[in-house]
């Protein structure tokens, strides 16, 4: 790989991460995309620079980053390579779904349109990732189902899991554990009080999980 490809895999990922991190919060703060990407301070500050030099990302000081629309346009791109990279992965490669976001991270750089076209062919032109996260199209659109955080359901309430919106190994492997994944019905039986763990019924077992975890399983609910 030339000196110029690793660049554009190290802008490509920044700005991936800073999609990911507004999405989430609505902002990217610095101090989020150390501890995301695993860099030091220096380093985020000086790409943020060079991002923001050449019109990527705007950076207001103790306010964060956020994508202008050409930053978006690439990380909406990566997005793309990486959900489908996923998908190839679990799809026909037949992966664990918790093992292949972190693969995909690789993989993503490496896809070309080429590539890609067959390979939505051969996948069948999935609508989302294995975690429920919808895959952006060509030109950058991307449609969301309407969904909200399963901590946000009362007790009593039943919905079905749209998306997993944290895709960390150790998370996924405990999700898929207890049954929690994209498309299966889940119930609130109850929310303890202080902020306490909440117990959620998933077929005919019941869980304890904390509200962290709650909060990053995405739902809707069932009519």
């Amino acid at each position: 790989m030339s000196v110029n490809e690793e660049i554009s895999a190290v802008i490509e990922e920044y700005l991936e991460c800073i999609y990911r991190l507004q999405e989430k919060s609505g902002v990217a703060r610095t101090s989020d995309i150390v501890k995301s990407l695993g860099v030091v301070p220096g380093t985020v500050t000086n790409t943020v620079e060079w991002l923001e030099k050449n019109g990527l990302v705007t950076h207001k000081p103790y306010k964060g980053v956020r994508l202008t629309e050409k930053g978006q346009k690439i990380a909406l791109q990566v997005i793309r390579r990486h959900r489908l990279s996923e998908r190839l992965l679990t799809d026909i490669l037949h992966m664990e779904w918790d093992k292949v976001h972190d693969a995909a991270c690789k993989l993503e750089h490496a896809l070309t349109e080429e590539i890609i076209k067959p390979l939505e062919k051969a996948l069948k032109h999935p609508k989302t990732c294995p975690h429920g996260n919808p895959i952006p199209t060509k030109c950058g659109g991307i449609i969301e189902e309407n969904s909200r955080p399963l901590i946000e359901l009362v007790a009593g309430e039943q919905s079905t899991i749209v998306k997993i919106t944290e895709e960390s190994t150790d998370l996924l492997h405990y999700l898929d554990e207890l049954g929690l994944v994209p498309g299966v019905s889940v119930e609130i039986l109850e929310k303890a009080p202080l902020n306490g763990p909440i117990t959620v019924k998933v077929g005919s077992t019941s869980h304890a999980m904390s509200r962290a975890v709650a909060s990053i399983i995405q739902i809707k609910r069932t009519k």
